[in-house]
């Protein structure tokens, strides 16, 4: 690793740890360079090589990106009191989750019904405005049914499945 200070490549390891900045999925590491001391800190994290593609609904391919979560997450939470920092925890789990549990291609339902969930634990009207894109409501008995699905049903824990899945 090239010393941020004096340009050599010799630093030796002083300290090593799992980053919560990342959640876990990076190491910190402080060095200390051999030639002038000065101490910095590096990040190490895996590199995700393999292309994630989404499957849309009229079947075609895209690949995985992550900014169109976040944008519609930012669109359902349009002038709510969810804080930036949330929204991005939310497409960082989601991230998260769909690389260690698919290996190449997810089906954009599937991350739609991820984010919701998220997003109801987060913010019930979020939530509804989220539902509403995502199931395509054709009717306002359909938004009242969801509506009051949600008054009816406790939030699901974010991160437990299902014990008695639906499909």
């Amino acid at each position: 690793m090239r010393c941020p200070y004096c340009g050599h490549y010799d630093s030796k390891v002083i300290d090593s740890r799992s980053s919560d900045r990342d959640r876990g999925s990076a190491i910190r590491r402080r060095r200390s360079c051999k030639s002038c001391d000065g101490r910095f800190t590096t990040y190490e994290r895996v590199e995700k090589t393999a292309r994630m593609m989404v499957i849309k609904k009229d079947g075609t391919r895209t690949p995985f990106d992550s900014e169109k979560i976040l944008g519609g997450i930012q669109a359902a939470c349009g002038k709510r009191p969810v804080s930036e920092e949330r929204k991005l925890e939310i497409v960082a789990e989601i991230e998260e989750q769909v690389h260690r549990e698919h290996d190449r291609e997810i089906d954009s339902l599937e991350i739609g019904r991820r984010v919701a969930m998220l997003l109801r634990v987060t913010d019930e009207v979020a939530w509804i405005r989220y539902a509403s894109e995502y199931q395509s409501f054709e009717s306002i008995d359909q938004v009242q049914e969801a509506i009051q699905e949600l008054k009816s049903t406790p939030p699901p824990v974010s991160g437990q499945n299902d014990l008695f899945p639906s499909d």
